[in-house]
């Protein structure tokens, strides 16, 4: 097999500056000096686990850009999604508020193409850039409002969209179309029963055209990576070829192009489902170091600020197999659960001259956190009902980091189920939707990562604080509600 490092780029180490002298901060929370406009590169993986990634223990699959990305940047523990799913894990993202408050709650479909949309007087991350002077692209999936509606990106503050806008959609690797803005884009040979061009790859050299062409401005680019959601499929070249045969393959029968009983939001079939998903991992790690390759090529890379993350925890979906790849590490759960592995993951913070080179970080912060950061670091208001909290001390150095009173979640599927982080302390209460007051169970992060031993009875006073912010977190949203709150109207 080939070495690790052929076939991808390598990044050169460079000489790190201390933060002071590239940018300069009020107190904490204040703005950003007006003179320093940092672009910023935020690329999502999706439903890529905690331990997926060779950094954070992965032993199977190889990831060398996101590695040296980490050695060279800030690597966080304790980092979570906004929601176990896509599309509320994404409205938390882009408006900075929980899932008790984001006007997406759950993945709600619209026929016959996209998701319930957010309103288009929502305050979202693009906006703010774009009142502060910056160039916007969005280059992956959506899942946030339907073509046309208020939520279509266009209508949210992107000047270019380029993908897919509904999950249904990006289920599938070879579809007919993607977007760009208002217009169907055709891809060359496929037509849900040939698969001639994948639509990763094509999307991924948009994304480079973007920064080539926004080089000499400053811009906000928004990735929103498909890989590796399955379905698992990828095409047939030399990073597939480091894996097969690898792995004893379980093959799994889904639903195929050009079947008689085919539907889009299906899976293909897989024969290869450990190679194809390490291949998949893999592929988006190349697809990052071409990214961080261009950014030094360019000569950009210290006014450039890149995050990589995962919209939520690892799937089993279409044949994966997250138990055999330890894809949630050491935490427990996976996507669809409130429990670690399901909501904490991995997130590399990567800006030269002003992050620290190899620095690690157990800064507890989310998903809500990024719009106040981003809002800080351009120059922007930041809006009055965000839950987030500036990241900016912690990124930079500068100044005291303020810390999270709770973390809250809130889950409308599987019996409804609610989540709150409180220092050490996690709570998590499952079968909530028709009755709000189920047990709580509670864990001890600090000696319990894997959340085994439930400490609840022990300590009913942290029980009746994690209680109380479950009740009070929330706002009521009439298009995304608990069983019991439809019984109580």
């Amino acid at each position: 097999m080939m070495n690790q490092n052929d076939n991808f780029i390598y990044f050169a180490a460079t000489f790190v500056l201390p933060a002071s002298f590239i940018i300069s901060c009020s107190s904490p929370g204040g703005s950003m000096n007006d003179t320093v406009k940092p672009n910023f590169i935020y690329i999502l993986a999706d439903d890529l686990g905690y331990g997926d990634i060779g950094v954070y223990g992965q032993q199977h699959i190889q990831t060398p850009n996101l590695d040296r990305m980490a050695a060279r940047g800030m690597l966080f523990t304790q980092h979570y999604s906004g929601s176990t799913v896509c599309a509320p894990s994404r409205s938390s993202l882009m408006t900075g508020q929980h899932t008790g408050n984001t006007p997406v709650r759950g993945n709600r479909e619209i026929l016959p193409e996209g998701q319930f949309p957010l309103s288009g007087g929502t305050v979202t991350i693009p906006l703010l850039m774009k009142e502060a002077g910056y160039v916007t692209g969005a280059f992956g999936k959506w899942g946030l409002g339907y073509p046309g509606s208020g939520g279509d990106p266009v209508n949210q503050g992107f000047d270019t969209f380029y993908g897919y806008n509904c999950q249904r959609y990006a289920h599938r690797y070879y579809p007919e179309y993607i977007w760009h803005n208002t217009q169907k884009v055709y891809l060359e040979g496929n037509d849900w029963n040939n698969t001639v061009t994948y639509a990763p790859d094509v999307i991924h050299n948009k994304t480079l055209e973007f920064i080539r062409e926004n080089a000499d401005t400053n811009f906000f680019l928004y990735v929103p990576s498909l890989l590796p959601h399955a379905e698992l499929l990828v095409p047939e070249d030399e990073i597939l070829e480091m894996y097969r045969g690898r792995f004893v393959e379980t093959p799994w029968q889904g639903n195929d192009y050009g079947s008689e009983n085919f539907s889009i939001p299906g899976y293909c079939s897989q024969d290869e489902p450990r190679a194809v998903l390490a291949a998949m991992i893999t592929r988006l790690d190349h697809q990052v170091g071409e990214i961080l390759k261009l950014i030094e090529e360019l000569g950009i890379q210290e006014n450039t600020f890149v995050i990589f993350t995962s919209d939520n925890g690892p799937h089993a979906e279409g044949g994966a197999d997250p138990e055999y790849f330890n894809s949630s590490g050491v935490f427990s759960g996976s996507k669809r659960d409130l429990y670690e592995g399901g909501i904490r993951v991995p997130f590399i913070a990567w800006w030269p001259g002003t992050i620290e080179a190899g620095a690690r970080s157990g800064h507890i912060s989310a998903f809500w956190d990024m719009l106040p950061t981003y809002a800080e670091l351009a120059g922007a208001a930041k809006p009055g009902n965000t839950d987030g909290i500036s990241m900016v001390p912690e990124l930079t150095g500068a100044g005291d980091q303020q810390q999270h009173e709770y973390l809250y979640w809130e889950f409308l599927e599987r019996g409804g189920r609610q989540a709150v982080r409180m220092g050490r302390w996690k709570a998590v209460r499952l079968n909530m939707g028709e009755n709000p007051s189920a047990p709580i169970e509670l864990y001890d992060l600090d000696s319990d990562p894997g959340e085994k031993n439930d400490l609840a009875a022990a300590h009913p006073e942290v029980v009746h604080g994690a209680d109380s912010i479950m009740k009070e977190a929330r706002t009521h949203n009439p298009d995304f509600t608990f069983a019991f709150e439809r019984q109580q109207r």
